[in-house]
């Protein structure tokens, strides 16, 4: 009996193996044509009991067929009060910057923003049995790809004491109301250890599904115009742009004026 998730982060490993020895067996019985389980090979479970409609509809379409639902009582799950990020679902924070690779204090600045609105005294979470209270700093869920990029922002947001800040490998299996990913690089040129890592399915699939009412992305508008040259490559950032197309944008005021009034 085989149990798992394809579309999730594997673990990690170390060893010399030759090709393929390294590859999930689920992943191995699926092959390349299926993200899902097919009725004649096992049961796929089709069902979330987490994640609002509205961010699982892009969960279920970028990375499971169309075939994952919410379960009943899930659309209950939303953010009140005076914040631009009211209600559930997907948003977008563009911040344009240049040169970064794996830190962006310009991203961690619209970050810190965002946890601030986020955590004013009106703001309220409602979850899924409709229950209603005051949203907290550890309803808030702060993601990024690289150990930089999480460092700068655990030291930032220590002020609005938010403290669940990490890799998407940490938090994998937790979950929070409102998930806040930060992408770093400036560019897919600019990103360590290149596209692949950068726009990982599996690593964006993770971050974003841990979200149980809103997730919001930050990062520059150029990664949603990569140089795809490959139908690999273009797998890769196929769900990142799609996230960009369903997102609500949410423009902030010039968060970087403070830093450049202190860089002056």
């Amino acid at each position: 009996m085989l149990l798992g998730d394809p579309q999730q982060l594997e673990q990690p490993t170390r060893g010399a193996h030759e090709d393929g020895a390294d590859v999930a067996a689920l992943v191995h019985l699926l092959g390349p044509a299926h993200a899902t389980l097919p009725a004649e090979q096992g049961q796929f479970l089709d069902r979330t009991y987490r994640l609002h409609p509205a961010v699982c509809a892009f969960t279920s379409e970028a990375y499971y067929e169309g075939r994952l639902q919410s379960n009943c009582g899930l659309e209950r799950q939303c953010i009140g009060g005076a914040t631009p990020f009211v209600g559930a679902g997907l948003f977008l924070v563009e911040v344009a910057h240049q040169g970064n690779q794996a830190q962006s204090l310009e991203e961690v600045d619209a970050v810190v923003a965002i946890a601030r609105s986020l955590l004013q005294p009106s703001t309220t979470w409602t979850n899924a049995d409709g229950e209603t209270r005051p949203l907290e700093p550890k309803d808030i869920l702060v993601v990024a790809p690289y150990n930089s990029q999480v460092s700068a922002l655990r030291r930032a947001l220590a002020d609005v004491h938010v403290v669940r800040v990490g890799t998407v490998d940490k938090f994998q299996g937790q979950e929070a109301p409102v998930v806040i990913y930060s992408c770093a690089s400036s560019s897919p040129e600019d990103a360590p250890r290149g596209m692949a890592f950068l726009y990982d399915p599996h690593r964006f699939n993770v971050a974003t599904s841990r979200a149980c009412s809103t997730v919001i992305v930050v990062a520059n508008p150029c990664l949603f115009e990569p140089d795809c040259r490959t139908p690999e490559q273009m797998g890769w950032a196929s769900g990142f742009c799609r996230f960009q197309e369903m997102a609500v944008k949410v423009k902030l005021p010039d968060v970087g004026a403070v830093r450049r009034l202190q860089d002056e």
